[in-house]
């Protein structure tokens, strides 16, 4: 079971927006925060990323060629040429719709820069908790053979935006909807093992990964610590200390956690009547399963799903 892409699902509520910027120094974008992540790939030429807080941590990141960046909860920020440059306000600016997707221009007539830029459709009211412990920017540079399989990625969206052809406005939102894939598993196996906290560490612990992919393949399953210390080896005590000090909450706790998340875009997705949500989720009855959803989300199942259905 892929945890990584498992957790992404649970939290996407549409699919990407993505633009591609062009810019002529001088030029400054200031960017709104977003609902949801942030993303930006530099195809051609440089410029800077400068945090809308001054006294942000890290201060302004200079980007190269095949840099990628991630804002975990879609921040505001300045994209350009040069921290100091003036910043123009991103939404009084005109985009030209074309295929396979929009572009902004924006700038005078000096060097140019060529990026892509966007947003996954997050939900952050419930992150999971393996995207809630990620750094609020992630910098990703793909030169020099670092992170070959992104760097593909980035190439081929290089490649297809710069010269569209039959095909690309199929090919162009796939690239970008596997590139979020792409940059969490390059951040994750960029952690060195001796140094890695959290998920990070989680996913490769000989005794948390397995409970993990267990609780994932099988949330109808009547786990119980005891049984997911069995899989791992260790002692019920033992197990729940490491699960918890990783994973960041209990296993129990952690199970529900899917389990309801589970629940969620089953209702959100499908038309599965809620006695099947509910088995399908390791309750025993529908009304087991409505008491607990509501006490997760506030709000009953039928209620939930006509509501993201309308949304």
């Amino acid at each position: 079971m892929d945890i990584l892409t498992e957790a992404l699902a649970s939290m996407r509520t549409a699919h990407p927006a993505s633009v591609r910027t062009e810019g002529r120094a001088p030029w400054a974008l200031q960017l709104p925060p977003v609902a949801g992540a942030g993303f930006h790939v530099v195809l051609y030429g440089t410029c800077w990323l400068v945090p809308a807080d001054p006294a942000a941590a890290g201060g302004a990141v200079p980007l190269s060629p095949g840099d990628v960046i991630f804002l975990r909860d879609g921040r505001g920020h300045v994209l350009a040429d040069t921290p100091d440059t003036p910043p123009v306000d991103a939404e009084a600016c005109r985009i030209d719709h074309g295929s396979p997707i929009g572009t902004l221009t924006i700038g005078g007539d000096g060097a140019r820069t060529s990026l892509l830029c966007g947003n996954y459709h997050l939900d952050q009211g419930r992150p999971h908790p393996m995207v809630r412990q990620l750094p609020a920017v992630i910098h990703l540079p793909t030169r020099h053979g670092r992170h070959p399989e992104l760097a593909a990625a980035v190439q081929l969206l290089g490649t297809e935006l710069e010269n569209p052809r039959i095909g690309s406005s199929g090919i162009v939102p796939a690239l970008i909807d596997s590139l979020l894939l792409y940059v969490l598993r390059a951040w994750f196996e960029d952690q060195p093992p001796a140094a890695a906290a959290g998920w990070a560490a989680a996913l490769r612990d000989s005794a948390v990964a397995p409970a993990l992919n267990a609780i994932h393949e099988a949330p109808a399953t009547a786990w119980t610590v005891e049984s997911l210390a069995d899989r791992a080896g260790l002692s019920r005590a033992a197990f729940a200390r490491r699960f918890t000090s990783m994973v960041g909450e209990p296993p129990m706790a952690y199970l529900t956690r899917w389990r309801m998340t589970t629940a969620a875009r089953l209702l959100r997705e499908s038309e599965a009547p809620l006695t099947a949500v509910a088995a399908q989720t390791g309750y025993g009855s529908e009304y087991a399963f409505a008491k607990a959803f509501k006490r997760e989300f506030g709000q009953a199942p039928g209620g939930f799903r006509r509501e993201t259905r309308a949304a």
